[in-house]
């Protein structure tokens, strides 16, 4: 648990256990927090690194709008911070995104990749997703109905009403009447309008696995089949009943994925 500085800006990450390093990167209303019931498993075999980007959790706010390009060099400054050449990184959506961005530029420092819920662009229909977002940030309960509610799928929604009904507690009573919360929430939703990564993949080859949700409403399945296509060395996986927040709806089969997929030896199949 400590800070790091990034220009004039501090920046929170966490390292959990030894082993190969995998990074995991928050999606937009993420922070280092969200991962705790994964910390065991996760730093069993692995160093785990987690890191809130700016405007998240316990890193600095900023003041003015940017692009996923400074959270790029956030985590690029991390890697120098704690010295390792390179890593493995997995991203959940705004988190993928920001992964899919740095792999463009520092593809040499990413050993694997593993992209949950993430799109190589932000299209018109996750755009306007995000203008209601924004249009509605104003008030707790209208952001809370507008945004959480289309994160799961219905079944799981409608299935674990306790859990659903104290988080919109908890939501609408602190977190999302918050007024430095939700300009940080502003701020990350627009900086993510300009996420255009199309080009800039056609030449990454690093080994990918990519999972969708057969109920992703944000970020739907045909999105990361256009995103394996982009990316040649990689592999697409799709969760049967699962909405956007797959990590929380499947979490066995986050973590089975993530750390099977990064921890897997390169198999010789000349020998067979």
């Amino acid at each position: 648990m400590a800070y790091f500085h990034y220009q004039d800006k501090k920046v929170y990450y966490e390292i959990h256990g030894e082993g190969k390093p995998l990074i995991l990167l928050n999606g937009i209303m993420m922070s280092t927090k969200s991962w705790g019931i994964f910390l065991e498993a996760f730093s069993a075999s692995n160093q785990l690194i987690l890191l809130d980007f700016l405007d998240q959790g316990q890193s600095d706010k900023m003041t003015e709008d940017f692009t996923q390009d400074l959270q790029v060099e956030v985590l690029r400054t991390l890697l120098a911070e704690l010295n390792l050449e390179k890593v493995s990184l997995m991203g959940i959506s705004y988190g993928g995104e920001v992964a899919l961005n740095f792999v463009t530029k520092y593809a040499d420092k990413v050993d694997r990749l593993v992209l949950f819920n993430t799109s190589h662009r932000t299209s018109p229909w996750l755009k306007d997703i995000g203008d209601a977002w924004n249009l509605s940030s104003g008030n707790a309960m209208d952001y809370y109905l507008t945004t959480i509610p289309v994160i799961y799928s219905p079944e799981f929604y409608n299935r674990n009403r306790g859990w659903m009904d104290a988080r919109k507690k908890l939501l609408t009573d602190t977190v999302f009447s918050n007024k430095a919360f939700m300009d940080s929430m502003v701020r990350l939703t627009r900086s993510a309008e300009t996420h255009d990564v199309t080009e800039g993949l056609k030449g990454v080859t690093t080994r990918t696995l990519i999972v969708s949700s057969e109920q992703d409403y944000i970020t739907p399945k045909e999105e990361q089949m256009a995103l394996h296509k982009l990316l040649k060395n990689s592999d697409h996986v799709i969760l049967p009943g699962a909405g956007h927040g797959s990590m929380y709806e499947k979490p066995a089969l986050f973590t089975a994925l993530t750390l099977g997929f990064v921890n897997a030896k390169t198999l010789d199949m000349t020998v067979l």
